[in-house]
């Protein structure tokens, strides 16, 4: 239960598992790797954000909205293995930022999300990682972001 401390120590709480809104499922578990799918920013009351990335959202936002996404990725990691310290690696983040034209910062934006897994999983949850900008995400949600994760 060490990153269940870890995580209460730096006072953050895993939110609710998102729901899929669509026919997919949240997690698929292959051998030693799971595969979480896309998850977009939620407010507490279960709302997606919605936003273009450098015209409704400035670059502070737009981390923390990754940030947000970050433990939402945790809480569907937590769903499918229990126990989050089976974590051997995060091993790659696909990060995409729902920018304006002229937005150039998408690593800064996703560095919310890897910020968070570093914190939480220290040298596990160092990663590889893409960061891209997209012209527009599922009902306008400022990011998207996708997990690789390896177990023991």
């Amino acid at each position: 239960m060490q990153i269940e401390k870890r995580l209460k120590k730096l006072n953050m709480q895993l939110p609710d598992t998102p729901k899929p809104i669509a026919n997919y499922v949240p997690s698929v578990k292959t051998g030693n790797l799971i595969f979480l799918s896309g998850q977009g920013p939620m407010d507490k009351a279960g709302n997606y954000i919605s936003g273009k990335v450098g015209v409704d959202f400035n670059l502070d936002d737009a981390y923390d909205a990754a940030r947000t996404v970050g433990l939402q990725l945790i809480s569907v990691l937590k769903s499918e293995i229990q126990d989050l310290d089976k974590v051997k690696r995060i091993v790659k983040l696909l990060g995409m930022v729902n920018a304006g034209g002229n937005f150039k910062d998408h690593p800064k934006v996703i560095n919310g999300c890897s910020d968070l897994l570093v914190a939480v999983f220290e040298e596990k949850g160092k990663h590889a990682r893409s960061a891209v900008g997209m012209s527009s995400l599922p009902g306008n949600i400022p990011v998207e972001i996708e997990m690789i994760v390896e177990i023991e």
